[in-house]
């Protein structure tokens, strides 16, 4: 009887460990770059903005804004005799399908763990929300992604646009931080109406084991799809939904948000999160590099991952502009992409309002962009990958001692106060 209360004694540490304590920034950098060498090797690099967008692009074609004609040109779902295929919506594109694992795997997490509330903010904040969202969608557009597609795995995809993106970001946070100082300072009205609903937790663990339940549920259907001509498509679906919810469910877990690496060195100088993404970053680009990298003794000497994954052609003014007003939306909506789709399954209503004025202003400056080629003619900036120009030796080189030095300024931040932005 003591073996079997000491094992199950056993069982609730572990349970404890994976589903209620708050993970390390450390801890979750690592498992979040881990998870996204995996995806790569099972598909193709993971992103928010692309899941945000395509759910903008049906809300437009919902309300008519976008023709069906328009919609299959940008999800590219056209069967042989070339008619839009209206049944390929959400729930078949790989991007959108990648959000709602991020959003599945919070939920999950936050259920699990007895942290799934609806908090509602103060009325302020809703109006803070929609300008947050608006500037995200138009940062992203510029930039060519969000934290993750623009900055996180464009670098770590040894692609020069994620530098571009991240020397854009941190200005971008600076003056959303200063406009957060002089809110909390001259701006009164709105700061009350906020309250939590909570939920008790016996009920938000059933809530999550349900949800693993339909997780497996919709794996094993697009496993099992059959009957046309994206059935090799859907079929890796199944992968690309359980690896997003292992994403979603570590970056709750670990409260893992990117845009924090660019705010707290520079609010309270705590550089833990900044050293996470550093490191996180560098263990994407080795990763990248070695599925990108054509060996012969592959078939045909050919990569796993295509090496032009998430280079971009806005090396240049539109990382940077976009950037910039990438990371003041974030500083607004209190959260980047990655970090506002973990937010929302975790039932942060701010950000549930965030999400849909971001994915329609992207979806609308994505479609401006196409309608003129502006990424194809090169008016954002170039496409740069840079093993293409210093190989990939050199490459990762220049992503080490990148990482490096952010490291140590943060660091070196932390112990000095030298970059604070005063109050």
């Amino acid at each position: 009887m003591e073996d079997v209360k000491l094992f199950w004694e056993k069982v609730k540490r572990l349970y404890k460990v994976l589903c209620q304590d708050e993970w390390s920034a450390t801890t979750t950098g690592i498992v979040v770059a881990l998870l996204s060498i995996l995806i790569m090797a099972w598909w193709r690099p993971w992103g928010a903005v692309g899941a945000i967008r395509n759910w903008g692009d049906w809300m437009l074609y919902g309300v008519g804004a976008f023709s069906g004609d328009h919609l299959a040109q940008l999800t590219g779902f056209i069967d042989e005799d070339g008619d839009f295929l209206l049944k390929k919506s959400i729930w078949f594109n790989s991007g959108s399908v990648i959000g709602l694992g991020l959003v599945g795997g919070a939920f999950i997490s936050a259920c699990l763990g007895g942290q799934f509330a609806f908090r509602f903010p103060p009325v302020r904040e809703y109006v803070k929300a929609m300008v947050a969202g608006v500037l995200m969608g138009i940062g992203a557009a510029l930039a060519g992604g969000c934290n993750v597609g623009g900055m996180y795995n464009a670098i770590g995809n040894l692609a020069a646009n994620g530098f571009a993106m991240w020397v854009g970001l941190i200005p971008g946070a600076l003056l959303g931080l200063w406009l957060l100082y002089k809110e909390m300072e001259h701006v009164s009205w709105g700061s009350g109406g906020s309250f939590t609903l909570n939920i008790p937790y016996p009920v938000q663990w059933i809530f999550g084991v349900a949800g693993i339940g339909v997780l497996i549920w919709g794996a094993r259907t697009y496993a099992g799809y059959e009957g046309d001509d994206f059935e090799e498509y859907i079929t890796s679906l199944s992968g690309i939904v359980l690896i997003a919810t292992a994403i979603g469910y570590a970056m709750q877990r670990g409260r893992w948000c990117m845009i924090q690496g660019f705010r707290e060195p520079h609010m309270t100088g705590d550089s833990t999160m900044a050293r996470s993404v550093a490191l996180s970053i560098v263990i994407v680009a080795v990763g990248a590099a070695v599925l990108k990298y054509g060996v012969g003794a592959r078939l045909d000497g050919e990569a796993v991952l295509a090496p032009m994954n998430y280079v971009r052609g806005t090396f240049g003014w539109g990382g940077l502009v976009g950037g910039f007003i990438f990371g003041v939306g974030a500083m607004m909506a209190g959260g980047c992409g990655s970090g506002t789709l973990w937010r929302v399954g975790e039932g942060q209503i701010k950000l549930w309002l965030v999400v849909p004025f971001f994915s329609l202003s992207n979806s609308l400056m994505v479609a401006l962009f196409k309608n003129f080629d502006v990424e194809a003619n090169g008016w954002l900036g170039k496409y740069v990958y840079l093993p293409d120009v210093f190989g990939y030796g050199t490459t990762l080189a220049m992503v080490f001692l990148f990482a490096t030095l952010w490291y140590l300024i943060v660091s070196w931040n932390e112990d000095s106060n030298k970059l604070l932005l005063p109050m």
